[in-house]
């Protein structure tokens, strides 16, 4: 197999935990197997290095001075891989066969990145690459970074772009958990989760991998979380699978929302758990739930909507915080899913202005933290499909 491996700061903490790493590489490729290796900053060197700079710097200087951490920690690992008989070389910005670069907005180039990174392959059966996470480097050799979780990105693009079987991101965690084991009794790993569930997860702050890591992960590359102490680089751990898309769908079913009114909803405990309640208890599926301070408003599908008013006006009449029920049909969804929305300013603005502009009007919008809901008049939905689809 083609493995790239990524040991996070916590994994290469102190000098055991590096000889931990470099023994379970030597072990990877005494089995056969190819091996790249991306390493981040020891421990917490750069939040350390960031917390220091009490000075106006300029960016290219701030990158210079947080990309030490990097640096160092290749140079410690390569060091301890040649200790046990590997043929290993360091790479860093600067270095000639360095693969990762920018333009001149700071985005990869991926053109040359791909190239660089096919020459970086065809070398692996011969010697094991050690890089440094997070960093890039600029057409003019200048040192770039590629933000927050920039380390997981390095090893999942490098797994892309050098057609690799799979990555393996080394950590302090034992993989995905069921919950905080920090916060939470009885958390367990997940053995398997889906592209689409860890980035939903990980944008609302789940610290397992990096989102903007993900976007480089396709249908054939495997990625697989696994604890520093594991020791094994091809076992344990979660594997995530799949494939994230960027989709712009219609739903083919018409819609009909159901609003409930009531006094400070918001404030009402238990309120949406009982409304939503005696709809599932009759088999209704919601399809989209909206809530204000003084309303509910449930989305299903048109055809059973009166059925919907009927169990929810029975708790409205049982219940003193809840005044009113109606219904409104004719309603069509249109949604844009995206990995890279969470990370691109004004997207919302970028899906409804245009759709306000040919004079369409929305009825609701519901955002997930990969995706946009986007509620039209059923006669209006082909126009704003061709719309969205047209900006994005």
């Amino acid at each position: 197999m083609r493995i790239v491996t990524k040991f996070g700061g916590t994994s290469l903490g102190n000098g055991d935990r590096i000889t931990r790493a470099a023994d379970s590489i030597a072990a990877a490729i005494d089995a056969g197997h190819e091996i790249a290796v991306v390493a981040s900053a020891m421990g917490s060197t750069t939040d350390y290095l960031l917390d220091e700079i009490h000075y106006d710097a300029a960016d290219k200087d701030r990158a210079e001075i947080v990309s030490m951490g990097e640096r160092t920690s290749v140079r410690m690992l390569k060091g301890a891989l040649s200790a046990r008989g590997v043929t290993a070389q360091f790479l860093e910005p600067g270095s000639d066969d360095w693969p990762i670069i920018t333009n001149e907005r700071g985005e990869v180039d991926v053109g040359e990145t791909q190239r660089r990174a096919a020459d970086l392959a065809s070398n692996l059966d011969n010697v094991v690459p050690v890089l440094t996470g997070f960093l890039a480097e600029s057409h003019d050799g200048t040192t770039t970074t590629l933000g927050r979780g920039g380390s997981d990105t390095t090893a999942v693009m490098l797994g892309h772009y050098t057609d690799a079987d799979e990555v393996v991101i080394v950590t302090d965690v034992e993989g995905v958990m069921t919950g905080d084991p920090r916060v939470v009794e009885g958390a367990r790993n997940v053995g398997q989760i889906t592209v689409d569930e860890l980035r939903n997860l990980s944008f609302r702050g789940a610290e397992v991998v990096a989102p903007s890591a993900l976007t480089y992960k396709n249908d054939d590359l495997g990625v697989r979380v696994v604890h520093y102490q594991h020791g094994d680089l091809l076992t344990g751990g979660t594997l995530i699978e799949g494939e994230f898309e960027n989709l712009i769908d219609m739903q083919e079913d018409m819609l009909a929302c159901v609003t409930v009114a009531g006094r400070s909803i918001r404030n009402s405990t238990g309120i949406l758990a009982d409304l939503s309640q005696s709809l599932r208890d009759d088999g209704i599926n919601i399809d989209a739930v909206a809530s204000g301070m003084d309303s509910i408003t449930f989305y299903i599908s048109e055809d059973i909507a009166s059925k919907a008013e009927n169990l929810l006006h029975a708790k409205v009449i049982n219940n003193q915080t809840l005044s009113s029920v109606t219904v409104d049909d004719g309603i069509a969804v249109i949604r844009v899913t995206g990995g890279e929305l969470p990370n691109r300013p004004g997207v919302i603005l970028d899906i409804v202005r245009p759709i306000a502009e040919a004079g369409i009007n929305i009825r609701d919008v519901i955002t997930s933290a990969t995706s946009v809901a986007v509620f039209v008049a059923w006669d209006d939905r082909e126009e704003t499909l061709s719309i969205v689809q047209s900006k994005f």
